[in-house]
Order: C-alpha cells, then structure tokens, then sequence
C-alpha cells in the first residue's frame, strides 16, 4: 500500500515514517505548509525535512507555493479556531495530492505532536478523506515523540520552537519577553 504522508518537518517525520513502514507501508512525503512565518523558518524546515529524506530514502514532494496569503485569508478573524482552518487547508490539499497520485491513502506527521489538536486532525483527515474519495490514515504516533526528539538532537537536525504560525510564534515568544519584563520589573 502506498501512502502519501503529509510532513511539517524532519523531526516530526522520524516516528511516523519508522511506523509506517513496519506496518509495510511505501511512504513519500509532502511537504506543503503555508502556515509556516517568517518564510526564512519555512525554508529551515522543508532544507531540514529534505535532507533528513535524502538519508532515509524518503521521496518527498514539495509544494514550493508558499501560500501564505491563502493561510491567512483562512484563519483571519478566525484566531481562536485557527488550528482547524489550518489543518483543514493542509490536509485537504495532501489528499488531492495523494488522490492525483494514485496512492491507497494519506496521512500526516502532526498526529506525532502532543502540542497538536489530535482528535481535531483525526477527525478533519476522515471528513477530507470522505470529502475527496480517499481514505485518511490514521495512527496515534505520539508514543513515539519522544524517541523522535532523542534521534533529531542526536543527528543535529534543526528543531524549531513553536508549531509554525505567526499566531504561535507570537504566543511563545511574546509570552516569554512579557515573563522577563515582568520578572525584571520585579527586581527594581
């Protein structure tokens, strides 16, 4: 069976692509990420993402469309449900990819994440999977996250610090300058 597995970057595709292909599965990627701000991390993210599949015989395909423009005009006003405009753009697209490509099914490495919305991304991968005619994959691999850390730290691979939008680059790093100012507010 081959299976088109939707990737947002390297370390999150250790785990699932190890799973996958116990299970027997012929993976290839696809890496197509709007979301992902400033252009300067998406480009860390899909080098990252390539080289690690040039080590692993992963073939990937690349949307190189950043859509950024697109991302937005999806989640803007919609802050608060953003994930689910998010993953439904990204998902929806791998399965046309994958429906075009004649592969069995489709998947993605955001089920690796315990910062993802799990039981969201499963849900939306069935609903697109029924929506486009292909079945959606799923498989819990957040048991395997850890493992997946240990491996990318040990092979150097770029680990980025927030899940990729500008909404969650906003709330990790402007939550912790707010804690440093306050906390050296404090001092005085």
């Amino acid at each position: 069976m081959k299976i088109l597995l939707h990737t947002c970057c390297g370390p999150c595709t250790i785990y699932p692509l190890k799973k996958l292909r116990e299970n027997g599965l012929r993976v290839h990627g696809y890496f197509s990420n709007p979301n992902i701000h400033p252009f300067t991390e998406w480009q860390k993210r899909k080098d990252t993402l390539l080289q690690y599949a040039r080590d692993n015989d992963l073939p990937v395909i690349v949307d190189d469309n950043y859509d950024l423009e697109g991302y937005l005009r999806e989640v803007v006003h919609r802050e608060a449900v953003r994930c689910r405009f998010c993953y439904t753009m990204r998902l929806r697209q791998a399965a046309r990819v994958a429906k075009r490509g004649k592969f069995d099914t489709f998947s993605t490495t955001l089920l690796v994440s315990p910062f993802q919305k799990h039981d969201l991304i499963a849900e939306l991968g069935r609903a697109i999977g029924e929506e486009q005619r292909i079945p959606f994959y799923y498989e819990d691999f957040r048991p395997g996250y850890r493992e997946a850390t240990e491996i990318s730290r040990s092979l150097g691979m770029y680990r980025q610090q927030y899940c990729g939008c500008i909404y969650s680059e906003k709330e990790r790093y402007y939550s912790q300058a707010k804690k440093q100012k306050n906390k050296m507010e404090g001092k005085r």
